[in-house]
């Protein structure tokens, strides 16, 4: 029978696999009889760990919450996967980054010596895509309420603060059954069902000023398509419900597959050849799909839809009155530093 400590540790970890544990069940894996588990039981208790007892056919155990931390136990995957977290904890946007640098400390000075040599050679820097200006921080209190909204399905009442206030849309509160937190581009924002304008509306926590209290519990209905991150994702396409891009086209590049695929995000890349694929892209415009498309550098054919030939030949009209007046201004610049020349070198002959 392995030491009382080293056994405690082991129940504890089972403990915190899963939800219920018969008592047999956990006997039987730590190699003990009942009666030591049930004792074990009651020294983690006193260690400050909530463990309560449930009872019925396979009766047994279950780690509740309780009204203080105690100490946790993780695995060396969970301790790994646990640093790397609180590491890139900045791009959150949820004003947690000294919290998690404070966390990762803690974390770090109880682990063992081979798993903090580990940590230690894992430095990550967190880099968020470049913006014109940092995003802004969404409150971590707010956030908790509006995650305790979602658990609870209550209605939120809220001022809310537009980019560009509306004239009439923007006036009162709103009031709103919140469905899901999701992150987008290293903001927060609150996907809810609007009950004033009986639509799904995706609000910028960093903009929402909560009224209290809470309202009334409500039925939690399903986000359109059923999936909360391809309907986030087509609403910032600007493709509403849909999840895909307002504009969709194909061309045929002169490059070869695995080149174009490694530049393409949520494009569809299809091998024609050696040195030729079939590329399928969505954008906001046609004319942004058409430029997309036109950021590989090779000859291309344009397969459809007729829209998207008809930016190419927009892009190319413009192009090339952007290279005429360039090419008009240039030559202006040169006859005028000609005529400069010229005149210095007559002034010049006068002195001589």
């Amino acid at each position: 029978m392995p030491k009382t400590s080293a056994r405690l540790l082991a129940l504890l970890s089972l403990l915190q696999a899963r939800r219920d544990w018969p008592g047999a069940l956990l006997a039987e894996r730590l190699d003990i009889s009942p009666r030591t588990v049930r004792r074990d039981v009651d020294r983690l208790r006193e260690l400050g760990y909530p463990i309560v007892a449930f009872k019925g056919p396979d009766g047994g155990y279950r780690l509740d919450a309780g009204t203080e931390l105690p100490p946790l136990l993780f695995d060396d995957e969970q301790a790994v996967a646990l640093a790397i977290a609180l590491q890139i904890a900045t791009t959150a946007g949820a004003g947690i980054e000294e919290a998690a640098a404070r966390a990762l400390n803690t974390v770090r000075q109880v682990m063992p010596a081979r798993l903090r040599h580990r940590i230690d050679t894992l430095q990550v820097t967190a880099v968020e895509r470049p913006t014109f200006r940092p995003g802004p921080q969404a409150d971590s209190e707010v956030l908790m309420t509006l995650s305790s909204a979602v658990h609870a399905r209550e209605v939120l009442r809220f001022d809310y603060t537009p980019v560009s206030p509306p004239a009439v849309e923007g006036l009162g509160p709103r009031r709103a059954q919140p469905h899901h937190l999701v992150t987008w581009g290293g903001l927060w924002y609150l996907v809810a069902w609007d009950l004033d304008r009986e639509d799904w509306r995706t609000f910028r926590v960093d903009r929402i000023n909560l009224r209290t209290p809470a309202g009334p519990r409500f039925t939690p209905r399903e986000v359109p398509g059923g999936d909360v991150a391809a309907f986030v994702a087509g609403r910032f396409r600007g493709a509403g419900d849909s999840g895909d891009w307002p504009c969709r086209g194909e061309v045929i590049l002169g490059l070869p597959a695995a080149a174009v695929s490694h530049y393409t995000r949520d494009g569809v890349v299809e091998e024609l050849g050696p040195d030729r694929c079939r590329l399928t892209l969505g954008s906001w415009s046609w004319s942004g799909l058409a430029a997309a498309f036109g950021r590989f550098d090779a000859d291309l054919e344009v397969v459809g839809p007729v829209e998207l030939r008809d930016a190419f030949a927009r892009l190319a009209r413009r192009y090339a009155g952007a290279t005429t007046e360039a090419g008009a201004t240039a030559e202006a610049g040169a006859t005028a530093e000609a005529g400069a020349t010229r005149e210095a070198d007559r002034e010049d002959a006068r002195w001589r």
